[in-house]
């Protein structure tokens, strides 16, 4: 029987094969491929194609920071922020920016996204920076060409793409909690620079770490074993047409035993996780004549993860086995009709499936879209982007999100930008379907479809003491969010030497999907699910200064101040309503009416973020080092008042600072480089971040193949 899987994927191959073989009659002479043919054919760079502010990571700073993993370079970057979702177990770990959770962040490979989430959070420790030319990282709602979804942001890893000639690197590193990291790569052009393969594989390794002074032994932090591989091709069928295909393959391993007190009263639990996800696409680029180009592609990624939890009785307490298949077919199409006047637009589908041991139903999710936007210089000193796109979603139904840019060059010095821009996001299968209990935590948690027959079940079993009056008004349709993000800002540059960053941004979210208890078990755990909240938002500023006082030297700074907040809860504080109306002081037992002024903001989101970085390199002696430090300032943890919001007397994760240090050596004309790594110097460590280790020291040789 043909699904309708194998129909989408049926007729991408019929077109890739189409366009291929009538290319292949071409008897034009093919030109031999550079490095900028490439970049002009390539046409989702965020670069170039954002209306938001835009960071850039390079690989020279990957390679002088010597971080092993992707989550190891996003938590120095500023207004980003690594942290634990603690309320769905220690694995759960993911990223925060501009005040959104890792749900509502967007990460791609080379402009495809990654799949593959606990409880929306996305580890970022899955993904090596092996490989990795450079990462682009946008702010903000970009909707017109990544993805409506991506409310809080976008961060795309960009492989190496241009191989020009024959080389490869071998890579070696050992540290601390027997970290293990080994690297290699190898790249070939072949038929005079008209094609080329490149090859990369990655194992990686770690004893985990504990933070925890009740455990006795066994890691908050679980340990794995990793392995990547990571293949591509790319060859020229003529001077117009370009053909690309990429494979990666990932695996991770974990086993952790852990043992909470000692003798009779020892609780000990064995965790085994097992994941892997294979990501392929096949895309055909072409640059026609008179300013057309087209680019079409197939993508396909499927993620796979079993997790089995028992006690040291030989009791299961968690069998699950989750696999996620997503396929994207899409036809992009660039148009330049003049250097002043520039145009995108494209159309495809998404097919995703589902299939979850938690689940007690689910099915198959398609959604199509389609996107335009367009880049206008009016003026020698004004540039506009104007793009709208449009989603519609098999269950939800569709939405139309424009977006607009707009920057002024008041001088050679001063740079002025604004952007607006909307966006759309469907409730996943989880916060739908989901029967979820944490076997060690002992909560449950339910999808909002699954709310009222499951509540029953347990309340019949004698397993709830207690239904609260909100498990009423969870709607089991959840409705999309929807969000408005406005950044303006300025770069200032005074001097070749001297750059000044600053953008203030406000993001109104709607619907906003929040999870609520709605029942207490009979062990005193709760039982969460979901509903919407009409009004929240994150708002703020973020500044950053680049100096480069000497040659080879450059000092750069960054600072956030944010807010985040629920509107709602804000409503419910003013009308008094229960048990909003009260705060109470723990220390002293005094219990007075609260005030909005009360109310912190939303959970683990600090108020200030600043960090600090030195990189110097001395090339005559090719010497480089870095120095960097980085502060977070306290962030809310725990309802410990029961009174649904954070006030002064609740728990809080402490400020803290964080340190790094990097020194590298290069001999044998920079074949051969060592290097030395120390992360978190003054090894801090605190029991409410189950996901930040503590000193880490790392050694490691590069050997580079090359001419």
């Amino acid at each position: 029987m043909c699904t309708r899987k194998d129909l989408y994927i049926s007729i991408t191959l019929l077109c890739l094969s189409s366009r291929l073989l009538a290319q292949s009659d071409s008897s034009a002479k093919a030109r031999e491929l550079r490095g900028v043919e490439v970049k002009a054919v390539k046409l989702e760079t965020l670069t170039s194609k954002a209306a938001m502010p835009v960071t850039i990571i390079t690989r020279k700073t990957l390679d002088m920071m010597g971080s092993r993993r992707l989550d190891e370079v996003m938590r120095e970057q500023t207004g980003i922020a690594i942290v634990n979702d603690i309320a769905a177990g220690s694995r759960a770990i993911g990223m925060q920016m501009q005040g959104f959770n890792s749900d509502y962040i967007l990460i791609l490979i080379d402009g495809q996204p990654m799949i593959g989430r606990n409880a929306g959070n996305f580890d970022l420790s899955r993904i090596t920076v092996s490989d990795i030319e450079r990462i682009e990282i946008v702010k903000g709602a970009s909707s017109s060409l990544f993805g409506s979804e991506a409310l809080g942001g976008v961060v795309n890893i960009i492989t190496r793409q241009q191989v020009t000639t024959a080389q490869g690197v071998a890579i070696l590193r050992y540290g601390t909690r027997n970290t293990q990291d080994a690297t290699l790569e190898g790249e070939l052009p072949f038929a005079k620079n008209k094609g080329a393969v490149s090859l990369s594989g990655n194992y990686y390794h770690t004893d985990g770490y504990n933070v925890n002074a009740y455990l006795s032994s066994g890691a908050t932090a679980p340990p794995y074993d990793s392995y990547s591989l990571q293949a591509r091709a790319r060859y020229k069928l003529n001077n117009a047409h370009t053909l690309n295909v990429s494979g990666r393959w990932a695996l991770r391993n974990s086993l952790n035993e852990s043992v909470y007190g000692s003798g009779q009263t020892a609780n000990s639990t064995k965790d085994v996780l097992k994941e892997s996800d294979i990501n392929s696409s096949i895309v055909l680029q072409s640059s026609l004549r008179k300013g057309w180009r087209l680019k079409s592609q197939y993508y396909l990624t499927r993620y796979h993860s079993g997790q089995d939890v028992s006690t040291g009785k030989q009791m299961q307490l968690k069998d699950n086995d989750f696999t996620q298949y997503f396929h994207r077919l899409e036809e992009q199409v660039g148009y330049t009709p003049s250097e002043k006047l520039s145009f995108i637009g494209g159309a495809g589908m998404n097919f995703e499936q589902m299939n979850d041991t938690e689940f007690s139903g689910a099915g198959d999710m398609r959604s199509e879209y389609a996107y335009v936007q367009g880049d206008w210089k009016f003026h020698n000193k004004w540039n506009a982007r104007i793009g709208s796109r449009y989603d519609h979603h098999d269950y939800y139904g569709g939405r139309l999100n424009p977006s607009a840019g707009i920057s002024f060059t008041a001088s050679e010095k001063l740079t002025l930008k604004a952007a607006i821009g909307t966006g759309y996001k469907t409730p996943d299968f989880k916060k739908r379907y989901q029967v979820f209990t944490n076997p060690q935590a002992g909560y449950t948690v339910l999808g909002t479809e699954e709310v009222t027959a499951t509540l029953a079940e347990m309340q019949a079993a004698g397993l709830i003491s207690e239904i609260r009056p909100i498990a009423e008004d969870i709607n089991a349709s959840l409705r999309p969010e929807t969000s408005v993000s406005c950044n303006v800002g300025m770069n200032y540059q005074p001097h070749q030497h001297l750059s000044v960053d600053v953008n203030v941004f406000y993001n109104s979210l709607h619907n906003f999907i929040n999870t609520v208890q709605i029942a207490t078990r009979t062990n005193y755990q709760p039982v969460y699910s979901y509903i919407n909240i009409d009004r929240s938002y994150t708002a703020g500023v973020e500044g950053g200064v680049s100096l480069r006082p000497l040659k080879g030297l450059e000092v750069t700074a960054g600072y956030q101040l944010l807010y985040a907040k629920d509107r709602g809860i804000m409503d419910s504080i003013r009308a008094g309503g229960y048990p909003y109306n009260k705060i109470r002081n723990s220390n002293t037992g005094e219990t007075r009416a609260s005030r909005v002024s009360d109310y912190i903001g939303l959970e683990n989101r600090s108020r200030h973020m600043i960090n600090l970085r030195c990189f110097y390199e001395y090339a005559p002696w090719g010497v480089s080092a870095t120095f960097r430090v980085s502060y977070r300032s306290k962030a809310g943890y725990d309802d410990a008042n029961n009174n649904r919001f954070l006030d002064r007397y609740d728990t809080f994760i402490a400020g803290y600072s964080m340190l790094y240090a990097s020194l590298e050596k290069k001999l044998f004309q920079s074949h051969l480089s060592i290097q030395v790594t120390a992360d978190n110097l003054t090894n801090y460590t605190d029991m409410l971040m189950p996901g930040q280790p503590g000193r880490i020291l790392m050694a490691g040789l590069k050997w580079r193949f090359f001419k």
